[in-house]
C-alpha cells in the first residue's frame, strides 16, 4: 500500500500584511503536509491566524514566502487570477457568512460558479445538489426568503456540485442555532464522505474537532500541537 499523496503540502509559509514599520506577521512559518481525503480540524484562539491560512491555502491569499502545493499545483507561483483560475471547480468553500449572491436563486448560487467555470449540465448538477441537501423544494427562493440554516444549506452545496478535492470550511455554524449548526455538520461531513474529498474545517467545537482524524492548533502565526485522533 502506498501512502496517499499530499493534498496540501506547505514548508515555512509565511503571510505579512502591510510593510516597513506597520508590517505584521501573521503567519510566521507554517509547516503543513495533508493526505488525500483526510479530515482536520484547524484550532487556536481569535487572531492565531488561523483564518489567514486558510486563505493561503485555499487560494484566496498570496502568501508572502514560503512553498505552497495545493493538489500538485504550485499555488506559490500564481498571482490571483491564476489562483482563482486554479480553485474553479478543484476547491469549495464554505464560510460562517455564506456569501450567497442576494441577486440570485437558491438554483443560481449553485449553478453559476459551475457555468463560469464551463462545466457541463451545470443546472442539473446544481438541482441534484440542492435535493441533496435537502432544499428542492427553495430553488427559486432568493438568499432573503431562506432561513440562515437553508442559506447554508446552499453554501453547501455551492462549495460541493463541482465535487472539488479539496472543502475548506470557516467557522460554517457560527451564525446558526445550535440545533441547525450540528445539522449542518452532520450534513457537510456526509457529502465530503460521498467523494472523499479532503477537508479542512476552522472550529473552536472540541467536539467537532474530534470528529475529524486529526488536529492542528496554531499560536500566534504557528503550529503549535498536530495531533492525530485515530
Amino acid at each position: 500500500m502506498t501512502s496517499p499523496s499530499p493534498a496540501i503540502l506547505a514548508e515555512n509559509l509565511k503571510l505579512t500584511l502591510g510593510n516597513g514599520t506597520g508590517a505584521v506577521e501573521i503567519l510566521r512559518g507554517i509547516d503543513l503536509s495533508v493526505p488525500e481525503g483526510q479530515t482536520l480540524a484547524l484550532l487556536g484562539p481569535s487572531g492565531s491566524g488561523k483564518s489567514s491560512l486558510m486563505a493561503v491555502l485555499s487560494g484566496l491569499e498570496c502568501a508572502t514566502s514560503g512553498s505552497l502545493s495545493i493538489a500538485g499545483q504550485d499555488f506559490a507561483a500564481m498571482d490571483e487570477d491564476g489562483l482563482a483560475r486554479a480553485r474553479r471547480g478543484r476547491i469549495g468553500i464554505v464560510l460562517q457568512a455564506f456569501h450567497l449572491l442576494p441577486t440570485m436563486t437558491a438554483l443560481e448560487n449553485v449553478a453559476t460558479p459551475m457555468e463560469l467555470a464551463g462545466m457541463g449540465e451545470a443546472q442539473s448538477r446544481a438541482v441534484a445538489e440542492l435535493e441533496a441537501v435537502g432544499l428542492g423544494h427553495r430553488l427559486t427562493h432568493y438568499p432573503a426568503q431562506l432561513s440562515g440554516g437553508e442559506q447554508q444549506r446552499v453554501a453547501i452545496a455551492r462549495a460541493t456540485a463541482p465535487r472539488p478535492s479539496l472543502i475548506f470550511a470557516d467557522e460554517p455554524t457560527g451564525n446558526l442555532d445550535a440545533a441547525t449548526g450540528a445539522d449542518i455538520i452532520e450534513l457537510l461531513f456526509a457529502r465530503r464522505a460521498e467523494t472523499q474529498a479532503t477537508l479542512v474545517i476552522i472550529t473552536h467545537d472540541p467536539a467537532l474537532a474530534e470528529r475529524c482524524e486529526r488536529i492542528v492548533t496554531l499560536a500566534d502565526g504557528r503550529i503549535a500541537s498536530d495531533n492525530a485522533t485515530r
